[in-house]
């Protein structure tokens, strides 16, 4: 699969573009605060349906403006697709259109434009909190299984839900009086989530591990191990038995929510562990040690969307390059022979002979 072409309307700082890309490396330049990760994000959320810098869509549209469009041109599936999305200021809900056919929900979008992202920020993910590495997770299964996409988005507006009913329980007392469906639901849907997670980690895990003694020349052997609630102790058990779990630890915590005001049961505080040769990366791993190990779960990512669907992903590096020295560089470049590649750099230096080159200026590519 590749995108042939992007059009950008009211997008970020694009008032409007377009751009035709080749199937393999484009290389985008440019100063910083031009636009350059904009461009990159936009492809993103076409192919994911979600922004990787924000969690609110009134942030994508360009300031002052009603709306925004994002159309990409693609080949997918063994044929040429169009791609249309259209966010609004407000309230009003996004549109998702598909050949021209208004989509009423994302799911018929999954899988077709796949892809990769790999950001700097990336770079320190195995060393920072939970909530990242379980978005590393989302960001990927979604992609693969419309009704995790689904279900992760209804688990999500019932934990709001919830959690404002826990910070209202003195104000509004009487409203408690519904938390036991609110529970039932979120169980049921939270077994699910972690019936999909356990089993996307354990691949993942064999997949980077095979990267990482390559990269390391069979010195070290990367882990990785899922963390989710404290009473499931296999998380790859029925669905069903992970639900009665999951209502079993709700009601162990009842007391300590209502105390709190906050929902301390579930899925939402799900993780992942990395080590290297039994010791845990956070706590131990070397800088370049932790880069690598990154390195290697991205290359992993792609390695489990390629052998799902059956095509290439997309794989955005959004001047990451710049943050690795030139041994981790050249181990990422030499996997750049296959699939569509986007980079953004400030210079291409010598990646010039890779693709063609891109230059944005101030909203504006040339």
């Amino acid at each position: 699969m590749h995108l042939d072409r992007l059009y950008l309307r009211n997008f970020r700082n694009y008032e409007e573009a377009a751009v035709d890309f080749v199937p393999g490396v484009n290389l985008i330049v440019g100063d910083n605060a031009n636009g350059k990760t904009n461009l990159l994000e936009a492809i993103g959320y076409l192919s994911t349906g979600r922004a990787f810098r924000s969690r609110r869509e009134q942030e994508l549209l360009r300031f002052g403006a009603d709306f925004a469009e994002l159309k990409g041109h693609i080949f997918s599936r063994e044929r040429e697709q169009e791609l249309r999305i259209l966010l609004f200021a407000g309230r009003k809900p996004r549109q998702l259109h598909l050949n021209g056919v208004k989509q009423k929900t994302a799911a018929g979008l999954a899988g077709l434009l796949t892809s990769v992202l790999f950001c700097p920020e990336d770079l320190l993910i195995l060393k920072k909190g939970a909530q990242p590495r379980r978005k590393l997770l989302d960001t990927v299964i979604c992609q693969l299984r419309p009704n995790y996409d689904a279900a992760l988005t209804e688990y999500g507006r019932l934990l709001e839900q919830k959690s404002a009913l826990l910070k209202d329980r003195f104000d509004h007392p009487s409203m408690l009086a519904v938390l036991p469906e609110y529970n039932s639901r979120m169980a049921q849907l939270g077994a699910y989530l972690i019936s999909y997670r356990a089993r996307f980690v354990k691949a993942l895990s064999e997949e980077a591990q095979k990267f990482h003694e390559e990269f390391s020349s069979g010195k070290e052997k990367l882990c990785l191990e899922y963390k989710t609630v404290s009473n499931i102790s296999d998380p790859f058990a029925p669905v069903e038995e992970l639900r009665q779990l999951l209502l079993e630890h709700q009601a162990s915590h009842e007391r300590a929510e209502l105390e709190s005001g906050q929902c301390l049961s579930g899925p939402h505080k799900d993780d992942f562990e990395a080590s290297i040769n039994g010791l845990s990366v956070s706590a131990f791993a070397s800088q370049g040690q932790t880069r690598t190990a990154t390195i290697s779960i991205k290359l992993a990512e792609r390695e489990l969307l390629r052998r799902d669907t059956g095509e290439e992903p997309l794989l955005l590096l959004d001047d990451v390059l710049s943050e690795l020295d030139a041994g981790r560089q050249d181990f990422v470049l030499n996997r750049l022979r296959s699939g569509q590649v986007m980079i953004t750099c400030c210079e291409v230096d010598r990646l010039t002979s890779l693709g063609k080159v891109y230059r944005i200026e101030q909203g504006k590519i040339f």
